[in-house]
């Protein structure tokens, strides 16, 4: 809900698409600069009560947003200001949170409870958006943000009952530094994680400018307002949705990488067609496949990562997996606005939908590369 509302707000307080980008780009930042400590971090705290903590930080931003909503004087300083505070914690919540797994379930089971996670996550990027919209368009603004700051407390409940000894199983010999250094040392030196770490950088980089400039496509493309806004992150969710189902039922199946770039393949095509698409129901049921091939994609790769990163080192892997999936998306939402200000929206897209097929066709077409992201 946030995510929408916060794009619509931008776009309604500024009327700039480069300043939507910027918003992007200033949430991601504290991603990009500390998911790495975030992870190393993820190594050396108790989760659970980690984890309670942000979600208690992020329930506070959003409520302050709310609050300045509902005043009238909310700024675009302001809007920034709390989505890079609001980047800050998911930089230490993301490594921790996704790293937690291999603390509640046996590891045959972790592929399988990923997607899970995946699916339950997808079904809210069905419902957020609508929500967020209908609730814009009766409540007011305000509204998603007070309804947002309201979930994290079902979440706080959910981890204070979860019971387990959640502590560092090793007192840490190493300064945070050295051990960044050891992690990412361990990283490019095996190299199916350090192939998997940087396709997900593209992934990260060119394949969310559809989402990023979706706001534009709602108002000044398909001339849908914000309901249409919902409508079309909707089709996006059920598209990822489905995605994180197939997941599911194929996380025991035996060549899982081949997920990757078949997911690459089918997202990067669809985002292309979308942003030459001038017709809504085409452009809505694009986005299905497109929702599909990105989740596929990042559940095969955050999967296989698990699987494949030691126990002692599985915090600082998924921080690594943190600093490119989430950490540079700034630099993906500040090139999709200013490519979007100087040639406009359409062709940013088309050109981030190239750059990833082009990606996805290079781990296609190089078997060297695939045998060794095969176990």
């Amino acid at each position: 809900m946030q995510n929408v509302a916060q794009g619509w707000l931008v776009l309604s307080v500024t009327n700039s698409v480069f300043l939507l980008g910027l918003t992007g780009a200033i949430a991601g930042l504290p991603v990009l600069v500390f998911s790495l400590v975030g992870g190393v971090t993820a190594d050396r705290v108790n989760k659970r009560s980690f984890l309670i903590l942000t979600q208690a930080l992020a329930a506070l931003l959003a409520l302050i947003l709310a609050i300045l909503i509902s005043l009238k004087i909310v700024t675009f300083w302001q809007i920034a200001l709390i989505a890079g505070l609001s980047g800050l914690v998911l930089a230490f919540d993301a490594p921790v949170r996704q790293s937690f797994f291999a603390e509640l379930v046996p590891k045959k089971d972790l592929s399988n409870a990923i997607a899970i996670n995946s699916t339950v996550f997808n079904i809210t990027r069905i419902i957020g958006p609508v929500l967020a919209a209908f609730a814009i368009a009766g409540l007011g603004m305000s509204s998603a943000f007070y309804l947002n700051s309201l979930s994290f407390l079902p979440a706080i409940i959910a981890l204070y009952f979860i019971r387990g000894n959640f502590r560092p199983q090793h007192k840490p010999e190493r300064t945070i530094i050295s051990s960044l250094f050891q992690g990412a040392g361990y990283i490019w030196k095996n190299r199916r994680i350090r192939i998997l770490i940087i396709h997900i950088s593209f992934l990260s980089v060119f394949g969310m400018s559809g989402q990023i400039l979706m706001p534009v496509f709602a108002r000044d493309i398909l001339h849908l307002g914000v309901r249409g806004l919902g409508h079309l992150m909707a089709f996006f969710g059920l598209g990822s949705l489905i995605g994180a189902i197939f997941m599911v039922l194929s996380s025991h199946f035996p060549r899982r990488e081949r997920f990757v770039f078949i997911g690459g393949l089918v997202m990067s095509l669809s985002l292309i067609l979308f942003a030459l698409s001038q017709n809504t129901t085409l452009s809505c049921l694009l986005l299905i496949p497109a929702g599909w091939g990105f989740i596929t994609q990042a559940v095969t790769i955050q999967s296989l990562l698990q699987n494949y990163a030691p126990d002692a080192l599985r915090g600082r892997v998924m921080g690594f997996f943190t600093f490119t999936f989430m950490g540079m998306m700034p630099i993906g939402s500040f090139q999709a606005g200013l490519l979007a200000h100087l040639w406009g929206t359409p062709a940013a897209v088309v050109i981030g939908g190239i750059i990833c097929l082009g990606a996805s066709l290079y781990l296609l077409l190089n078997s060297r590369l695939l045998s060794g992201v095969v176990e």
